[in-house]
């Protein structure tokens, strides 16, 4: 049994037991981060290059890019990137500019071998290589292998596909993700379906990653949606900066059902594989998966948190997905419905109680806000987002690499 199932059983066991003893695994004390964390912008402007731009980000599922010559063009931070998948197969991310006067080559998403600019027609082919110059005699001599477009570092792993925005990082993915993708092959996300996806509009990008890592505020928030007693404590399994969060308990929900199945009285060999993945599973900084079950089967929403304009906004793409693509009307209806109903609940709950948050916490007359004990989840990830703007980028390479050791060491 591979080494990352064992974590699964572990994980779960604990789970089981802690919803036995009705108790949950407490952060040590009550933390404080300064309400300007979230309004400083400043500091927006640092985390944009600091956290955003040099470490990598999951910016597309795999899925999205099955066939070669499948592309995807977005803006990150500021920086337009072009991914695609090539003709051996691998995934490439270049910078999306032309490299005679930097007009993008790709908007949206489709298939193409290779990319004309739609300025003065030089044209690359999809592994970002120049292929040709307009009127090259009257344009002048140049080195074609000299202006290809610049790459960015990506990993394909677990059916997600990773990006470094700064081309001359020396920090491994593989190193950054702390064994996490092992984690995430468990979804088999490579073989799921792509639904639908949408972007919605939300506050600063910690006031609403804040909200993803937060079991807390469930049965309160949204009491309308999930219910006024649903569970509220969450235990937290970290990765370095990646973290899983999930509720002991020793139920489950039965796979395409609102029955729920009793782990303690189970086999643990006859566990089903989402009841070992249940919860929610962070990746850092942005990134949110939790699983759900419309359309019968499951599925996921895989939300893409990126951060907006200014220090009071984000954009966050969510991606339905299904382990198995609809085969009839009933199915798709049911996945819509899903999907529409997590709209309801982002949009209208989580994200305008953030904004609300948000336009309070920028009249500057409240110092600090609190995480609980039992708000580990945020705890962790504001110390590690502290922890990383602090760090140059050898330090940087020092911390993952003893977060690797770290790693074997388990």
């Amino acid at each position: 049994m591979p080494m990352s199932r064992d974590q699964l059983y572990a994980m779960t066991r604990s789970l089981i037991a802690h919803g036995q003893a009705k108790t949950m695994e407490l952060a040590d004390e009550v933390v404080r981060v300064p309400a300007s964390a979230y309004t400083d912008p400043e500091l927006y402007a640092q985390e944009k290059e600091r956290i955003f731009k040099r470490l990598p980000l999951m910016l597309a599922l795999s899925c999205e890019l099955r066939a070669p010559g499948a592309f995807k063009a977005m803006e990150v931070a500021g920086v337009p990137v072009l991914l695609t998948r090539q003709a051996d197969g691998s995934i490439g991310a270049f910078l999306n500019m032309c490299t005679h006067r930097g007009n993008p080559l790709a908007q949206g998403s489709g298939s193409a071998n290779r990319f004309m600019c739609g300025y003065h027609g030089w044209t690359f082919r999809n592994d970002g290589e120049l292929l040709g110059v307009a009127s090259p005699g009257d344009f002048g001599a140049i080195d074609k292998a000299a202006h290809c477009l610049k790459r960015f570092p990506v990993l394909e792993r677990a059916g997600l596909i990773w990006v470094t925005l700064d081309p001359g990082s020396k920090l491994a993915i593989a190193d950054f993700l702390c064994g996490y993708d092992a984690m995430l092959e468990h979804f088999g996300f490579a073989d799921w379906h792509l639904f639908d996806s949408r972007q919605l509009d939300g506050p600063n990008w910690k006031t609403t990653y804040d909200g993803y890592l937060d079991f807390y505020h469930l049965p309160v928030l949204h009491a309308n949606t999930f219910g006024s007693d649903f569970f509220n404590r969450a235990n937290f399994f970290g990765w370095g900066p990646h973290q899983r969060l999930s509720s002991p308990s020793i139920k489950a929900q039965k796979t395409g059902s609102t029955e729920t199945v009793d782990l303690s009285a189970m086999d643990e060999a006859d566990w089903p594989i989402d009841a070992l993945l249940q919860g929610v599973w962070t990746i850092f900084p942005h990134i949110s998966i939790a699983s759900f079950y419309g359309g019968g089967g499951r599925g996921a929403l895989i939300s893409q948190l990126l951060p907006g304009a200014t220090v009071g906004e984000s954009v966050t793409t969510q991606f339905y997905v299904m382990e198995h693509k609809p085969t009839d009307d009933a199915v798709r209806q049911g996945a819509r419905d899903q999907f529409d109903f997590l709209k309801i609940v982002v949009a209208e709950e989580d994200y305008a109680t953030g904004r609300r948050q948000q336009q309070a916490l920028q009249s500057g007359l409240m110092d600090t806000v609190l995480f609980g004990r039992n708000e580990r989840g945020g705890q962790v990830f504001h110390q590690w987002v502290a922890k990383l703007m602090a760090a140059n980028d050898e330090e940087l390479l020092s911390i993952f690499a003893a977060e690797k050791v770290a790693e074997a060491a388990e």
